[in-house]
Order: C-alpha cells, then sequence, then structure tokens
C-alpha cells in the first residue's frame, strides 16, 4: 500500500521592519498574488518597533564617535529577529544594504529552491555592526545606490524569488529563457502586428526555422550583451555558439 504524500511546506518570507504595511506591496497583486492567495508561498511582515524600548519604544540611537544620523540598536533588532526565527530555522538571514554583495540571477535561483527567507529591512544610517555577526546576516545588495529603507529592495528581492517558484508563471520555460539565466542578456522580443511604423519583426523569426530562430536569438543576446553588459560579456555568452556546443 503506498503511503500518502507528505504535503509539501510553501515557501516561506518573514519581513522585519519598520513599515510593515508596505507589503506585500505590489506581491499582492498579479501572478505573484495569486501564488500567495493559493498558498503558494506566504510572507509574515513583522515590526521591529514591538521590541522597542521604553514608553515610546525606541529602536535607534545615535552613532558612536559622532556623526549624523542614527543607526539601529543591535538589542533591538536581535530580539525582533530571535522571536521571528528560532534557532532551528534554516531559512536564510538577509540584510538588505548597499554594501552587500550584489544581488544575481543565481543566487536569487538558490534562494528560491530553499525554504524560503528571513529579511531585514534596515533604516536610518545603517544597522549595528554586531548584530550583523551575531546573529548571523548575510548582507545583500540590489545596486550600487542608495534607498531610504531597505522594504523598496526587500520587494525586488522577493519578486525574483517567488516569480522562479513552482506554479507561480504560466510556462517553465518563462523562467529559463531570459536575461542573467545563461550569463548574459536577453534576445529581443516582437509580436503582431508583422510592421508597425515601417519596421517589420525580423523576417528569420516568421520563417518557421527553429534551428534558425535559436541560432538568432543566441546571436542577438551576444551583440546586446557585449554592447551593454560588456561586464558580462566574457561569459558563455561572448560565444552564441556556446550553449549548443555544451549540450
Amino acid at each position: 500500500m503506498t503511503s500518502p504524500t507528505a504535503p509539501v511546506s510553501p515557501w516561506r518570507a518573514t519581513i522585519l521592519t519598520l513599515y510593515p504595511e508596505m507589503f506585500p506591496g505590489h506581491l499582492g497583486l498579479s501572478l505573484a498574488g495569486d501564488a500567495l492567495a493559493r498558498g503558494a508561498w506566504s510572507l509574515e511582515a513583522r515590526n521591529i518597533r514591538d521590541h522597542g524600548l521604553g514608553r515610546h519604544r525606541a529602536v535607534d540611537d545615535t552613532p558612536a564617535g559622532g556623526g549624523a544620523g542614527m543607526v539601529l540598536r543591535c538589542d533591538v533588532l536581535a530580539a525582533a529577529i530571535d522571536a521571528a526565527a528560532p534557532a532551528d530555522d534554516a531559512r536564510p538571514r538577509l540584510l538588505m544594504s548597499p554594501r552587500g554583495r550584489p544581488l544575481t540571477q543565481a543566487r536569487v535561483r538558490a534562494l528560491s529552491e530553499g525554504p524560503g527567507v528571513i529579511v531585514v529591512c534596515g533604516r536610518f544610517e545603517g544597522v549595528d555592526e554586531r548584530v550583523i555577526g551575531a546573529r548571523a546576516l548575510e548582507e545583500v545588495s540590489i545596486g550600487d545606490y542608495v534607498l531610504s529603507g531597505g522594504e523598496p529592495a526587500a520587494l525586488v528581492l522577493l519578486d525574483a524569488c517567488v516569480r522562479l517558484l513552482p506554479g507561480t508563471m504560466g510556462k517553465h520555460a518563462s523562467g529559463v529563457e531570459e536575461s542573467f539565466e545563461s550569463g548574459g542578456l536577453e534576445y529581443p522580443h516582437y509580436t503582431r502586428p508583422r510592421e508597425w511604423e515601417g519596421r517589420e519583426i525580423p523576417e528569420v523569426l516568421t520563417g518557421g526555422n527553429h534551428a534558425a530562430i535559436a541560432r538568432w536569438r543566441a546571436a542577438e543576446s551576444a551583440r546586446l550583451t557585449r554592447e551593454r553588459r560588456p561586464d558580462l560579456a566574457a561569459g558563455p555568452m561572448a560565444d552564441p555558439g556556446a550553449r549548443d556546443r555544451s549540450r
């Protein structure tokens, strides 16, 4: 007799923030919102201020050594993390920070294949360095610019992960045939009408020769990568035939 299949736990995201009302934001809409409503993934936004100190629930203090702005206290943030994630929680603990390692598609895919994430959204001038080490926070950056807080960055990270969860996107190929999945930028897309304002769809895309279409797409991917992201062009996409030969 076959034993019943064990239920699959949904991908879980826990957000620590001073502004929980910012979530789920746009992730409550469209495909991500449908997946959230179906229980394919879950989202919990926790208020760091619940662990604030004193009558006014203080969460920050002046920086040691002087300087402008305020710093999120280590004791307050540690209490928030401990309440949200017990020691046996296997999910990675991420801190959205402009000094973190750049978020890549490979990292996103790895996160999406795990149990979920715990994301800390910083505010003010930053977070007390001691809690980063004490709670093993992995600093993650979405780009070389500074935001007013980690919440928009957290939404970007969640968006990138959730769209890769099984059943979120309509076709599996939608998640693998796009920019950065193969090391370069995605090829151009076209649809009807065939001619628009004197501009036509490239003839190769309308001829039905799938091998020729694959070659054209690989070549266009390589061209765009060289022109727009030369830092990526040294990878496999520098040679349009590299992917075919590696199969």
